[in-house]
């Protein structure tokens, strides 16, 4: 499992694995009213594996 790991943190462009934290913080950010503007959009949160 660990060379898994490590094989996929090599080929993403940030070079680590992202933490649920980071996605949660993702989460609650769209729950919240701050993204009450924000309306049909997709959130990436892969440490810049999807380049479009």
């Amino acid at each position: 499992a660990r060379a898994i790991k490590e094989h996929v943190a090599a080929t993403v462009p940030k070079g680590r694995m992202g933490r649920p934290e980071e996605a949660a913080a993702v989460v609650a950010f769209l729950a919240s009213e701050q993204s009450s503007y924000v309306v049909g959009s997709n959130v990436y949160v892969d440490g810049g594996e999807n380049q479009t």
